[in-house]
């Protein structure tokens, strides 16, 4: 069984295929935590819980005296807040006369079958492979009528557990709460440290590693977004973890705004992490009989590295959080015209690129920015979306007909969320923008955000856009969103909830891209923030695919794609070939190095075809075919980070399920004189089975090739890249 109870429902283990997590209910009511890891058995694990009477540590009205009962040294699933625990905690409260007390003992407990769904956002799914079963414990506040139900998710075979809570104000009088955050885990012995995903747009998720110690490590977004600075999602791992060593501990947020994630050590060397809504700016007012619901996030335990970790991450998002037609469907080869012309361009520029596209096998145009409005650059025209027919010479119904006639399909980009102050939209309802009375705007990008948490925003966004999407032929939308959120006041909402606009906002947003996909579940939806600004796994519940950067510079794309693929499938990353010099860097690579890079993700085209050479429109032809060829295994298959960027080369390597197709990625990053060997290492076959090398024609037994990888014959120069193929073969 996937949830274990015992000694009279106060014992809680929960069991995947390789990890247990054990919660004991002590004498007293607190939710202990008492074991997170390999696989156990259910075994009362609380008395390696070793107390002693702690300086400054006070004890609970229920220690009866005892001084080596303290909050401030125990490990907690749900840490009080104010009634002396010391430590960061999860649950912070204003009660009606001011005071800010939560201390929460435990009231009991269910079993439901089958995975949470959270009212209004993004979580885990079960489908017709896998089923999980979800533990509800739930925690009542001391001296209030508050209530708090902690939510345990199992996808047993999957080795995932999910978290999140729901807290309920079942008394008469309101309840504030300050802070709610969804997860708290706290080790007890060991050191650690904390893996993060920093950066900045244009260079998103580049790992950082730092030694969790008594200064308080803590990322997080303020911006409305996930963010390109810092990613939700973080890894604890032993200090020398590596790929294919080590206890590695994943905890992926499942939402796509403000967030908080932070891991320090106690006094007495425990660790603690804990995730959630960030609580700047943030209150949400319970009043009696209502109910606030934390985010999810997804953990993952791995006893052998980062490697496998990822892949029971690549393997969740894929089949219990991404949807819809394209979750499996293979993801057309499309052309973006942003690089190729900006906003400068008409209907006849749009079909020449498109008859180019179709005689090089490229399956779909994408129309970016500038169709609608008043919109011929950044600074106007948000908010309006009517087709501006003058600049297109004609509908976008004839437009994508035409386009539809040399057998491609026709993609649209959006950015819903967002309204210029130069549209008619905006003059027409200025209070719809989000603005505090009194103060001039932050602008970004010369564009204000939207309101969403009001219905009528939505309903009217819905209507246009859906108006689009019903009457013309569209098979692909890219959304995107060009700015972060401050200035935070809405005009439908009162004075005292104010702090609740943050959230309310990102709700709204979740519920017009459900209205959306479901109204339109034929249309494959592309996430975007300005590249890579809201990566996210709550995202893939509406989008299969995000672009992963507006960097497309070839080389950069290593160290970005890179970061991206500790936590989120290649399947899920936009990646395209540009044109150079490179728009974002001015390097020039080649173009087989970039469509190597591009082949590990969704791929595409972001360039003027009209501009390339007769070799390099062959060079597309061969790369489209050599996505096709490979799809099955870089969106499908197991992935594994050989070298990280930083060295010589970079490379990484994908094998089907079946192990019996490999492809390895291989790019050089520097050039030396009289240079040393290339060697790289080979990951993920079958020991048992023979191989060719298609690169060098060799046979030999998987565990040959793992054991003692391959020697390239000659040493690519710097930016030049080789794909290396094995293929199973009869012994």
């Amino acid at each position: 069984m996937a949830i274990l109870v015992k000694e009279n429902g106060r014992l809680f283990q929960l069991q995947t295929r390789d990890s247990s997590y054990q919660m004991y209910a002590d004498e007293k009511g607190v939710l202990l935590h008492t074991y997170y890891g390999k696989r156990i058995e259910a075994e009362n694990l609380s008395d390696l819980i070793f107390r002693a009477d702690v300086g400054f540590s006070g004890y609970p009205p229920e220690a009866d005296g005892d001084r080596t009962y303290s909050l401030d040294c125990l490990p907690q699933e749900l840490p009080s807040s104010g009634v002396g625990d010391y430590r960061q905690d999860c649950i912070r409260v204003r009660h009606e006369d001011g005071s800010r007390a939560a201390d929460f003992r435990f009231a009991g407990y269910k079993i439901l079958q089958g995975s949470l769904k959270i009212p209004g956002m993004p979580s885990l799914y079960d489908t017709d492979k896998e089923r999980g079963q979800t533990l509800v414990i739930a925690l009542k506040e001391k001296a209030s009528d508050l209530v708090v139900y902690l939510y345990y998710g199992v996808f047993e075979e999957e080795n995932v557990i999910t978290r999140s809570l729901r807290v309920e104000n079942c008394g008469k009088t309101d309840i504030v709460l300050e802070q709610c955050l969804s997860l708290c885990l706290d080790f007890q012995f060991g050191d650690y440290d904390l893996m993060t995903f920093c950066g900045r747009h244009a260079m998103e998720r580049r790992p950082e590693r730092n030694r969790i110690g008594s200064t308080k490590l803590e990322i997080g977004s303020v911006r409305g977004t996930s963010s390109h600075q810092y990613n939700p999602a973080v890894i604890v791992c032993n200090p020398d973890a590596s790929e294919d060593f080590g206890d590695c501990y994943g905890l992926c947020f499942v939402y796509s705004g403000n967030f908080t994630a932070s891991a320090q050590q106690d006094q007495r060397g425990q660790t603690r992490v804990v995730m959630g809504i960030n609580p700047r700016q943030f209150s949400w007012i319970l009043k009696e009989g209502e109910t606030f619901w934390a985010p999810q996030v997804i953990l993952g335990y791995s006893d052998c590295g980062f490697t496998k970790l990822s892949r029971q991450y690549h393997r969740i998002l894929r089949e219990h959080m991404c949807r819809g037609k394209y979750k499996s469907k293979k993801r057309p080869v499309l052309i973006n015209n942003w690089e190729a012309t900006y906003f400068d361009f008409d209907g006849e520029k749009i079909l020449n690129i498109a008859r180019e596209a179709a005689k090089l096998g490229i399956e779909m145009l994408v129309l970016d920015d500038g169709w609608f409005g008043r919109r011929d650059d950044d600074n106007s025209g948000l908010g309006d979306w009517y087709v501006n027919e003058k600049k297109l010479e004609g509908s976008l119904e004839e437009l994508s007909g035409k386009i539809h006639d040399m057998g491609m399909k026709f993609g649209l980009w959006f950015e819903p969320e967002m309204i210029s102050e130069d549209s008619d939209l905006y003059r027409e309802h200025p209070d719809w923008a989000l603005q505090i009375p009194g103060r001039e705007p932050n602008r970004g990008r010369n564009q204000l955000v939207l309101d969403m948490s009001r219905k009528e925003v939505r309903d009217y966004l819905f209507e246009r856009i859906s108006g689009i999407l019903g009457s013309v032929e569209i098979d692909y939308v890219k959304w995107d969103v060009n700015r972060s959120l401050c200035d935070m006041y809405s005009h439908a909402l009162e004075k005292e909830r104010m702090g609740e606009i943050y959230h309310r906002v990102m709700l709204g947003i979740y519920d017009l891209l459900e209205r959306i996909v479901s109204g339109f579940p034929e249309i494959l939806l592309e996430g975007c923030s300005g590249g890579g600004g809201r990566f996210d796994a709550a995202m893939l519940y509406y989008s299969p695919q995000i672009w992963c950067s507006d960097n497309t510079d070839a080389v950069n794309r290593l160290d970005i794609q890179y970061g991206t693929s500790f936590f989120y499938p290649v399947s899920s990353m936009g990646a395209h070939v540009s044109a150079v010099p490179n728009h974002q860097t001015g390097r020039t690579t080649s173009f087989a190095t970039r469509g190597h890079v591009a082949l590990s993700g969704s791929f595409g085209y972001e360039l003027d075809l009209g501009r390339i050479s007769e070799e390099e429109k062959e060079l597309v032809k061969r790369q489209i075919a050599e996505f096709n060829r490979y799809y099955s295994l870089t969106h499908e298959g197991d992935y594994y980070r050989l070298e990280p960027p930083g060295g010589r080369f970079n490379a990484w390597e994908f094998v089907d399920a079946g192990k019996n197709h490999a492809l390895e990625t291989l790019v050089m990053t520097s050039a030396e004189g009289n240079p040393l060997p290339v060697h790289t290492t080979v990951k993920g076959l079958d020991p048992r089975k023979d191989y060719r090398c298609l690169y060098n024609g060799q046979v030999r037994s998987g565990s040959t090739w793992m054991n003692a990888g391959l020697t390239l014959d000659q040493v690519p120069g710097e930016y030049e890249s080789v794909l290396i193929e094995w293929e199973a073969v009869e012994k």
